[in-house]
């Protein structure tokens, strides 16, 4: 992965020569891509993959997750990436957080449990707190956080309305969404639920996507949610800060389901879906529009978790 270490040294240098206050670029938005499972093949994977958002391009390896697993989330800070629950090669629900550190490509490392074994989850995240909810293994409302700083088992958060999974999770600093998914009766739902995310709580009410879908995705700045595909190519957006139903974004390339979203404070990625896809797909998050192509991930693949070091919840 590259190096932004350098321009804090170039600007101590610039300031020692008389330069004055000089204020050097970030460190580049990175997206990465975890896991999956190709529903054709019937294989599992390890896959991390990395993109730079700001640019297109194909996806870069970055490492691998310490098993595979697919049907996860992943939510980060801007120095780390957590990924969390799915189910093994076997198919059975697990409890796993395992963290990536943004700035260095190399494999996973254990972060702690879960409070239960969660698959088909959301996660959403502060610069603070990574927030894990709904799953399709029982109980299914269950909302669980983490201090993404440091390393340890998650704490109970609250629930979610009803049982849901296969929804999708975004933030601003302050909130949380959850939205789509299947409730216990298998009800595909249009439901947009919100949490405060530095508080502990059940969900409120926050709205209606524009129709009911479930194996969505989602990604956000720190003013708009996105909610993306779903067995449909449909892209809603709603505004973070207020509640009420979604509006209309625009298209995605074409239908997508079991992808993986995640984004800079500009742009919304979505990556990957069943079929499976090796598809990198981009939106504009502060204007409306269809989706144009980004690049590819290394490997096709869906129900495959994403993060990045610069969402809206930063």
């Amino acid at each position: 992965m590259p190096s932004y270490s350098g321009v804090w040294t170039l600007t101590a240098q610039y300031q020692a020569k008389g330069g004055g206050l000089w204020n050097p670029p970030g460190p580049p938005a990175y997206g990465a891509f975890a896991g999956g499972y190709d529903d054709a093949g019937g294989t599992f994977y390890n896959t991390i993959d990395y993109v730079n958002i700001a640019t297109t391009g194909n996806a870069t390896d970055f490492g691998d997750l310490t098993a595979t697993r697919a049907k996860l989330a992943g939510c980060g800070s801007a120095s780390r990436g957590l990924f969390g629950g799915g189910i093994n090669s076997g198919s059975t629900a697990i409890n796993i957080i395992e963290y990536i550190t943004f700035a260095t490509a190399s494999n996973s490392t254990d972060f702690g449990d879960l409070t239960l074994a969660q698959s088909r989850l959301a996660a959403c995240s502060s610069s603070t707190r990574g927030i894990f909810a709904g799953s399709e293994a029982g109980p299914s409302n269950v909302i669980s956080y983490v201090t993404i700083a440091s390393v340890g088992n998650a704490t109970d958060f609250g629930d979610l309305t009803t049982g849901i999974y296969a929804l999708a999770g975004c933030s601003s600093p302050t909130r949380g969404l959850f939205g789509g998914g299947k409730d216990v009766l298998d009800v595909i739902t249009s439901s947009i639920t919100y949490i405060t995310i530095a508080s502990t709580g059940n969900t409120t009410t926050f709205g209606n996507l524009t129709t009911a879908r479930t194996r969505l995705s989602a990604c956000s700045s720190s003013t708009r949610g996105l909610f993306l595909g779903g067995e449909s190519n449909v892209i809603d957006y709603v505004t973070i800060a207020s509640t009420g139903n979604a509006t209309d974004f625009g298209d995605l390339i074409s239908s997508t389901s079991d992808a993986a979203g995640c984004s800079s404070d500009t742009r919304g990625l979505v990556g990957g879906g069943s079929g499976p896809t090796n598809v990198i797909q981009y939106v504009t998050i502060a204007t409306t529009g269809n989706a144009t192509s980004f690049g590819q991930l290394t490997v096709a693949r869906g129900q495959l978790g994403a993060c990045s070091n610069a969402h809206g919840g930063l």
